[in-house]
């Protein structure tokens, strides 16, 4: 049989609506089989089919309750209302479907979004170690701490305490230079803030300090120029002032005004060795040594550790000139072969680091 005979069989019995009708060996086929072969006697099973499927005026036709004008009327009301219902079905599941293909694309949106925060978090993350020269292996256990230090100091947060103690400590493997810098500038910023909202002197001290430590000593210069130093009762005060300027005139090449400044520190408090540390320093890297090596004896004297001198000296020496390092060598030498001796090694490495550079 063609399918245009399935659809004309089909659309005499109402139900062309059904897609079963237009197959062959599906149920209601079958029924509308038996119906054009006049044979209305139906299986039991074909029966409950019918009840099942709501369709009672095909059921009544087969039982011979109803004429076919009588089924045709009642069947086009079935037909009807059995659309009606499929397009309120298919409404509601487009609608259904609708919802959640919504859902589904919200949800995807968020999904997208939490990805794209934690593509930027980590590239965020990931500059901030580049920049703090942190872009090594950290421990797991680590991690979260070291990173939301990165996030303060970058966002120019002081730290708490707590932290501090943990980088000079455990965490001190990654205390690097530029995360000290980065520290003590914010650091040199709130106590400069604090002298310049109170006129403490003290602030200025600290602020300079800090500054000097993130190579930022013109600021130094600048708040340290602000303080009336002799207007000032405390002779301890302004001995730490006089010192802090010093250094701070040291770092700059102000040979002459460092002296001066610590002279005038020492006279202020001669039992302090901060000042004799600073003259210690200044004449050494003038050439001055014998008169800087006084200075540092007169430092021990009053309490400076021996090895905080040698760590002084190594530090002076390693930033001297080629010419002044040799003359800073002969006289450490002089003075104790031993406990100077590391000046030797650092020589020699020096002179194999230009032979590979000339290589």
């Amino acid at each position: 049989m063609s399918l245009k005979k399935y659809k004309e069989i089909a659309s005499k019995y109402c139900v062309e609506d059904l897609p079963g009708a237009l197959l062959p060996g599906t149920p209601i086929s079958n029924v509308l089989k038996h119906l054009e072969a006049e044979e209305k006697v139906i299986s039991n099973i074909a029966q409950n089919y019918l009840i099942r499927k709501e369709l009672l005026a095909l059921l009544h036709y087969t039982k011979n309750e109803l004429t076919f004008d009588e089924f045709s009327r009642v069947a086009k009301q079935e037909q009807f209302e059995r659309c009606r219902l499929s397009e309120i079905n298919a409404l509601q599941q487009q609608s259904a479907q609708k919802k959640q293909d919504e859902i589904r694309k919200q949800r995807n949106e968020l999904l997208q979004a939490r990805l794209r925060k934690i593509s930027k978090a980590r590239a965020k993350g990931s500059r901030l170690r580049q920049k703090y020269k942190l872009d090594y292996f950290i421990e797991k256990s680590d991690y979260p701490k070291l990173m939301n230090i990165l996030r303060r100091i970058e966002k120019g947060v002081r730290l708490p305490e707590v932290d501090i103690i943990w980088l000079n400590s455990e965490g001190e493997e990654y205390f690097t230079q530029e995360l000290r810098e980065g520290f003590h500038r914010i650091e040199a910023d709130f106590h400069a803030k604090i002298f310049r909202s109170k006129n403490d002197p003290w602030a200025a001290v600290n602020a300079s300090s800090h500054y000097r430590k993130c190579k930022e000593s013109e600021n130094a210069e600048s708040l340290l120029s602000m303080v009336d130093v002799l207007n000032l009762k405390n002779a301890q005060l302004q001995s730490a002032i006089y010192t802090t300027y010093g250094g701070v005139k040291r770092d700059l090449g102000k040979w002459s005004e460092a002296l001066s400044l610590g002279e005038e520190a020492h006279k202020l408090t001669p039992k302090d060795f901060r000042p004799c540390t600073l003259l210690g320093a200044v004449n050494m890297e003038t050439g001055n040594f014998s008169a800087g090596q006084l200075w540092y004896e007169k430092a021990v004297e009053r309490g400076y550790r021996e090895d905080s001198v040698d760590n002084e000296l190594r530090a002076i020496f390693m930033r001297a000139e080629t010419s002044q390092k040799k003359a800073l060598r002969v006289h450490l030498l002089g003075i104790d072969p031993k406990r100077y001796s590391w000046v030797n090694r650092q020589s020699n490495k020096n002179k194999k680091f230009i032979t590979n550079q000339s290589t």
